[in-house]
């Protein structure tokens, strides 16, 4: 595989995750209202939990550290927010499908070469 590509989707994925987790953790009433809203339990300690797994998720993935790890996570995560967050929404469920698939993807074929991972096996 080309490691640049590698790195170019990794750097994709790892935006969304990024930019809602640090969204959720900077307005995190805002977020457990949301997610009352919808029929989330958990409140505030929800919105954190979820906005740190989003947040430190994505860097993980942009870094490529422990990447096949946490895009699995990710990609369950990802089919969860399908009946929580957007159900009944089929635009946003087959977006979040084809994130999950990325996952999946990256989950099997690792961070590749521009990578903690990689990194940390030359060490």
């Amino acid at each position: 595989m080309n490691p640049a590509v590698v790195l170019a989707g990794r750097i994709l994925l790892s935006l969304l995750f990024i930019y809602a987790g640090f969204g959720k953790l900077s307005d995190a009433a805002g977020t457990a209202t949301y997610f009352a809203n919808v029929g989330v339990p958990g409140g505030i300690a929800a919105a954190y939990v979820v906005g740190a797994l989003e947040f430190f998720g994505g860097l993980a993935i942009l870094l490529g550290f422990q990447t096949r790890i946490v895009a699995y996570v990710l990609a369950v995560f990802t089919l969860g927010t399908i009946y929580f967050g957007h159900y009944g929404d089929m635009q946003a469920s087959l977006k979040n499908l084809t994130i999950v698939g990325g996952f999946l993807i990256l989950g099997t074929a690792g961070a590749g070469a521009y990578s903690v991972d990689a990194r940390s096996r030359r060490a």
